[in-house]
């Protein structure tokens, strides 16, 4: 019969997304069917899953963690911010729509539905399923018509193990002050906690977790040291992402107010010999740059006006001036061009824009949204590359004629005449190891890296580290048979 038990946080980032992958790994290799849950994820970094829709990158880890396809069903309620106060809203993998904030808080609970449909499927399928909160359940204001935390365990009947960050200090008052703001019945889900990413000798913070288990009743499961190879997993929140310091080469990446599926940058941070800066913005961009990488954006004319704000065009064309090579994927692709029509705001205000003009195309947003799981080959090399489409827009000009990329007899892509300024709608193409060694040596750097086996080591690894640090027998054992609906 299945089991559940739902790991929940103290508040954001407070390392939910690695812990639940790390136990995914680590049941599974004790013979039991895993799934990963998230009834409500926040992120602009998705995954393409191999049903063809939507999930939090982290759901897509956690999959790969369980070792099973990943599916829709894994993360129903995905919000991926285009504004300050609004999401497009993609229920079970599919566009429902943009929303503002305050309409959504009001609406919220109508999506429980399709949230416990999806999770009810799951559980068909699987011996335990690991359900990731969302946030903080001690966001009281947010309790009415929640299905991110308490709303969803309530309904579920799904057994909660609080996690507090020692490593941002007051992991005592974390998790005795969530104690103390929620209700009884929320309370009464609550089945013990557990202490991540401590630095230093764990014996030191006896006396803390006594006092924790003291003033709660709830039981520890574990304080967890800091795993100094997270960084090597897959990031989703644009809080993980960061500079990696490595050789020579660098890659330098404007951090867009938007940025979305950033995770073309992991396999590039994880080679030895390349640098990855992302520049904040007020920073301009370094001259010492050998590749200028623009991301994909959830709002490209939006976080285009962001480019020119930081006065990054300017360093773009002196990048390119001296030499430099430019890669734009999806919506740093379109920016590359010379225009951007939007004549029905799918991106915005209606209306047309000007590019960057880098490249000799131009973009309409119009048409479908592309979700797809890609395979694709270089031109002219004819090499294997992987990677997955997530975008609106319909690319096209002189410069497409030099598409250095084809998918399924279909050229994909654009080069300028010199070959240094590319732009490709193909997310993940990193990933392939005979591409990214073959790139990198036209920007000086050599690489021999496996990245893909780099992942699945750390992955064990992550696990191997939870065996040690967390009593997952005791785990196990908290998990109960969910509420069917």
């Amino acid at each position: 019969m299945v089991r559940a038990i739902m790991i929940q946080g103290t508040g954001s980032n407070v390392g939910k997304s690695v812990l639940v992958a790390g136990l995914a790994r680590a049941y599974t290799r004790r013979g039991l069917r895993v799934a990963p849950f998230k009834p409500q994820n926040m992120s602009n970094n998705a995954a393409v899953t191999e049903n063809g829709g939507e999930i939090g990158r982290a759901q897509a880890l956690q999959a790969r963690a369980a070792m099973r396809p990943t599916h829709t069903d894994m993360n129903p309620i995905l919000l991926k911010p285009e504004t300050d106060t609004g999401a497009q809203i993609i229920v079970q993998g599919q566009r429902a729509g943009t929303m503002k904030a305050g309409d959504y808080r009001k609406d919220k609970s109508k999506l429980l539905g399709a949230a416990l449909e999806s999770f009810d499927r799951l559980c068909s399928d699987a011996d335990l399923v690991l359900i990731e909160g969302a946030g903080s359940p001690a966001e009281t204001n947010l309790r009415k018509g929640d299905i991110a935390n308490m709303g969803f365990a309530c309904a579920a009947d799904v057994p909660v193990v609080l996690v507090g960050d020692i490593h941002r200090g007051g992991v005592i008052a974390q998790i005795v002050g969530t104690q103390a703001v929620l209700e009884a019945g929320d309370l009464k889900m609550i089945r013990g906690f557990a202490v991540n990413r401590f630095k230093g000798d764990v014996s030191l913070f006896d006396e803390g977790r006594d006092d924790i288990a003291a003033r709660t009743g709830w039981p520890c499961l574990g304080v967890v040291p800091w795993f100094h190879d997270a960084w090597k997993l897959p990031a989703e929140d644009m809080m993980d992402i960061r500079s990696h310091s490595g050789g020579s080469c660098k890659v330098v990446v404007p951090q867009l107010e938007r940025m979305a599926n950033f995770d073309d940058l992991d396999p590039l941070s994880a080679e030895p010999g390349v640098t990855v800066e992302i520049i904040p913005a007020g920073r301009p961009l370094p001259g010492d740059a050998d590749l200028v990488l623009l991301p994909g954006s959830k709002s490209t004319i939006g976080d285009l006006t962001y480019f020119r704000a930081q006065g990054w065009d300017i360093d773009l064309y002196a990048h390119v001036r001296r030499g430099g090579h430019v890669l734009g994927l999806c919506g740093g692709y379109q920016m590359l061009g010379k225009t951007i029509a939007d004549p029905d705001g799918v991106d915005g205000r209606p209306g047309t824009v000007e590019g960057l003009g880098l490249l000799d195309v131009t973009t309409t947003m119009a048409g479908e949204k592309q979700v797809t799981l890609r395979t694709a080959r270089t031109v002219p090399e004819n090499e294997p590359v992987t990677g997955y489409e997530i975008h609106m827009g319909r690319t096209e000009g002189p410069d497409c004629d030099r598409a250095w990329l084809e998918i399924e007899n279909r050229p994909e892509g654009a080069a300028n005449q010199t070959g240094r300024i590319r732009g490709s709608y193909l997310h993940g193409i990193f990933s392939s190891d005979t591409f990214r060694a073959r790139y990198l040596e036209q920007l000086g750097a050599t690489s021999d890296l496996a990245y893909e086996d780099g992942v699945e080591e750390t992955l064990d690894a992550l696990a191997d580290h939870l065996e040690r640090h967390m009593d997952l027998d005791r785990l196990l054992d908290l998990a109960q048979p969910p509420k069917r609906h």
